[in-house]
């Protein structure tokens, strides 16, 4: 159930099926009465939804599955335990690839300014997990000066203290950029050398070099191996074994692939998830 509060209650199947359709242009969340509202719904299978945005932002978070939200040039993947922050009035979409127990907190613009002012992916501890459970089921007309608006408070003060997590993937800009960008992104695996990928681009090794970190901030080889890392997170995320994600991503073994997870983000495969 999509609890509402005092505005009664929504089919969130229903409402669900609305923002397939990409009609989320009037969320009843962004007009609720208490500045930080929360939303639920479980579903099975894959779902995606289309670009919209919310007045308000909102904390994406997934008690089972994973989610992959892509606003402002950047895909932004979040398997269990970690949940992607979208700032209030940003275009995004959103990509679930298998069932998922979907957890959102709506948070009025006046109260966002400590949080980060881009997207981003944050690791969740157990008890900011246990406050976005009860609050997202908490109804919308709790008392402005009573219990349940202080559990909300502690929230957000949980909220701005959460760790920013490297799961996400810069786009670019350049329209010969974003070629390279889209050979890659269609096979990961793709071990063609700079010069290679340079001249599928029509342009110079220097002159891409340049484009690159111009768009993204990142070297051409940090930016393949960030792909890769998304790549593996998705993947993993979605039920693909290590072994297949690391063949697929073209490692020669599972323990060089694992290896490079670790190295990225501080643990192997198997303790991540």
């Amino acid at each position: 159930m999509w609890s509402t509060g005092g505005r009664g209650f929504f089919n969130p199947a229903k409402l669900f099926r609305r923002s397939v359709m990409g009609d989320l242009s009037q969320h009843p969340a962004d007009d609720a009465e208490n500045p930080i509202v929360g939303v639920w719904w479980d579903v099975s299978g894959p779902r995606y939804v289309p670009t919209h945005r919310h007045r308000r932002g909102q904390l994406i978070y997934t008690e089972r599955g994973s989610v992959t939200v892509e606003a402002q040039g950047t895909v932004c993947i979040a398997p269990a335990f970690r949940a992607v922050w979208v700032p209030p009035g940003v275009d995004h979409s959103a990509r679930y690839p298998r069932d998922v127990a979907f957890r959102g907190i709506f948070i009025a613009p006046e109260r966002c300014l400590a949080l980060p002012a881009r997207c981003a992916v944050v690791q969740v501890d157990p008890l900011t997990r246990e406050l976005i459970h009860v609050a997202a089921r908490m109804p919308w007309n709790y008392e402005a000066d009573g219990p349940d608006a202080r559990l909300m408070q502690v929230l957000l003060d949980r909220l701005t203290g959460l760790s920013v997590m490297p799961l996400y993937l810069p786009d670019g800009r350049d329209e010969r950029v974003r070629r390279v960008m889209a050979a890659l992104r269609a096979s990961p695996a793709d071990e063609r050398r700079f010069r290679d990928w340079a001249a599928f681009a029509n342009l110079s090794e220097r002159s891409l070099a340049r484009r690159f970190t111009a768009d993204t901030g990142m070297s051409f080889t940090a930016w393949r191996q960030q792909l890769r890392i998304v790549a593996a997170v998705e993947r993993l995320a979605a039920g693909d074994s290590v072994t297949s994600v690391a063949f697929d991503l073209g490692y020669r073994t599972t323990s060089s692939f694992s290896t490079m997870f670790k190295r990225a983000l501080g643990v192997p495969p198997s303790a991540y998830f």
